[in-house]
This record gives structure tokens, C-alpha cells and sequence, in this order.
């Protein structure tokens, strides 16, 4: 299974609650950001099943005939949060103080869902222009968090999952909804998979009450 790299806590321990249920089943994730993993998926890379953090990247691969329809379903949402170190001292409140920094990190927008949409929340706050010269880009979110936690850059832009899970960041503020596009988080089946069957389980228990509510319990929204 390919999954955004922000899935990654999430996942392995509704994989730990499958397996219990399915021990022939062996579950294996490739984590990273959905456009790259994407590009995967169109090369033919032998992938049963895709967690996207953005329905563009999805959308392209319904469009390709590489995932069916009927077999891909729009699963939680989340938030966009700006981040700095824990210790931080640098009196920063908003987005729209972000131009106080001297570094900003954010997932590169053409591969990094999440970097586009703090690429789109800059914009809609008409600080992009005045932000581009200072932001360093991550190949996906958990680097982003990763220099934030390592204090290389002064703040980032993540999701509030990723900061929920790091002892090591404070969130500063969250995004408004109306400064990018909504946050959802589609998974579906690829086409010709080789183990359908097992593929079908794991995708069902996704959906159960059971998947849902660990996706939960990391911050994920259930949008039902």
C-alpha cells in the first residue's frame, strides 16, 4: 500500500489491529508524498492500494483507469497548522506574522499536498511574494516537522496531525478552511492488483468503525 507520509502512526497501528484478525495477511506501507507516490503508481509500480493526502493526485489516477471508481472513496480530512520548536522564542502568533522568520519550511507544492495548500494560504494572505525567498522545501510533511523539531528552520507548515504527534513542536495557529482547498484524504484499490482479495480486507477495514476511529484518535476528521 502507498499512503502519505503523514499516515504513517496512524496506519501502522491499524495494521497491528488487522493483522490480529488476518495473521496470513501481510500488510506492507510505502510512505511518502502523494504526488511522488503517485508518479509510482502511473510508472507501474506494483501497489495494491493508494491513501492520498490530496484528491487532485487521486483524481488523475481514476482519469488514468488505475483505480476504479467504485473501489476509491473519500476516507477522513484534516487540518493545516503553522509550527514552530517547542522552545521557541520567536513571538510569532499567526500566519500572517510568518514574514518575522527568517526560514519557513514547507513540502514542496508540486509533489507535497501539504505544501500546496500552505502555498495556497500564503497566497490567499498575500504573503507569498514576500515568504518565497525565505522557505525551504521538503520532499513531504514528516521532513517539514523534522526541521522545525531539529530548529534548521524557525517554522513550518503542517498538517495537525503531524504536530499531534511530536512532542517537539507547539502549534501556533490553524489555518482557516476558506485560505485553501478542503483537506481530504481518498484511498482506493488500483486495478489488477495482484492480491485483490486481501487488498478488498484491508480497504473494508479502513472503513470499519475500528479504522476510522484510530485515524480518529491522530487527529484525522471522519467527514461522515
Amino acid at each position: 500500500m502507498s499512503a502519505a507520509a503523514s499516515l504513517q502512526d496512524a496506519l501502522n497501528e491499524i495494521r497491528n489491529d488487522f493483522v490480529k484478525n488476518h495473521p496470513q495477511i501481510k500488510v506492507n506501507f510505502n510512505f511518502g508524498a502523494s504526488g511522488a507516490l503517485q508518479q509510482q503508481i502511473l510508472q507501474g509500480a506494483p501497489v495494491d492500494l493508494f491513501f492520498s493526502a490530496a484528491e487532485d493526485k487521486f483524481t488523475k489516477l481514476i482519469q488514468k483507469g488505475l483505480i476504479d471508481k467504485e473501489k476509491g472513496t473519500n476516507l477522513v480530512g484534516n487540518e493545516l497548522v503553522l509550527v514552530v520548536p517547542k522552545n521557541s522564542k520567536i513571538g510569532i502568533h499567526s500566519f500572517e506574522n510568518i514574514p518575522k522568520v527568517e526560514k519557513v519550511a514547507i513540502g514542496t507544492p508540486e509533489s507535497v499536498p501539504a505544501g500546496q495548500y500552505a502555498k495556497e494560504t500564503l497566497e490567499h494572505l498575500h504573503l507569498w511574494g514576500e515568504i518565497k525567498e525565505k522557505t525551504v522545501y521538503a520532499k513531504d510533511v514528516r521532513q517539514v516537522l523534522t526541521y522545525v523539531e531539529t530548529g534548521n528552520v524557525d517554522a513550518g507548515i503542517v498538517y495537525k496531525t503531524d504536530a499531534l504527534g511530536s512532542q517537539k513542536v507547539k502549534i501556533i495557529a490553524t489555518a482557516a478552511k476558506n485560505l485553501h482547498a478542503p483537506i481530504i484524504y481518498p484511498v482506493g484499490m488500483i486495478k489488477n492488483g495482484s492480491h485483490p482479495k486481501e487488498t478488498q480486507l484491508f480497504y473494508d477495514y479502513l472503513q470499519s468503525e475500528s479504522g476510522i476511529k484510530v485515524l480518529e484518535k491522530y487527529g484525522f476528521k471522519g467527514l461522515k
